[in-house]
Formats: C-alpha cells, structure tokens, sequence
C-alpha cells in the first residue's frame, strides 16, 4: 500500500452495531461525541448515522484536515472516554475502522 502524504486529508468510516435495548444510550453518546469531534480545528466532516433498515448498525464518516489533525482527534480526552462507554454498549470488540483514500490518478 502507498504511502500517504503527511498533509493529506485523512478519511475514514467507522462501523459498529448497538446491542438490542442500548440503541437510545449509543444515539446519546454518539451526540455528544459529534458536538465535541465537529470543533476540532482540525475536523472537516464527521457524519455519524443509523442504517435505514436496520437501526441499531452504526455508520460513521470522518474527514480530517491532515494526519496531524487526525492524530490531535485520536488524543482527544473525550474520545477515549467515548470509547471505553461505547464497548460495553455494541456487540463487536470495538467500532471497524476504514480509512480511503482517492483512486490513483485523481486529487
């Protein structure tokens, strides 16, 4: 796999599922989680959403200004806490993270 160029944008999706009778709990943390990431000098989109047809499956999509920005997010104080809350409440091990990037030959 290619490098990416430190100034790149970072871009990735995050993926996990609610466990049956805590979708309302995830909804909460997920908002609160979004207020804090969406001021982040460093954030340019973070869209959490549910699937249309099947609500307790999380989608999240994030894009970072550069790989200094992305690496100040995954310091951030209220990430971690988000994320410790989070595990007990979704059925995976943690959220499956996906990172893109363009296809060759476009910026």
């Amino acid at each position: 796999m290619a490098s990416t160029p430190q100034n790149a944008q970072v871009v990735l999706y995050a993926e996990f599922t609610a466990l049956p009778g805590h979708e309302q709990e995830v909804a909460t943390l997920m908002a609160g989680l979004s207020v804090d990431v969406q001021a982040e000098e460093g954030n340019v989109v973070f869209a959490a959403h549910v699937e249309r047809d099947r609500p307790r499956r999380w989608f999240v999509y994030e894009v970072y200004r550069d790989e200094a920005a992305f690496q100040t997010h995954l310091g951030a104080d209220y990430g971690a806490v988000f994320n410790h809350r989070l595990g007990s409440l979704i059925e995976e091990d943690g959220s499956a993270l996906t990172f893109l990037r363009p296809p060759d030959g476009t910026r």
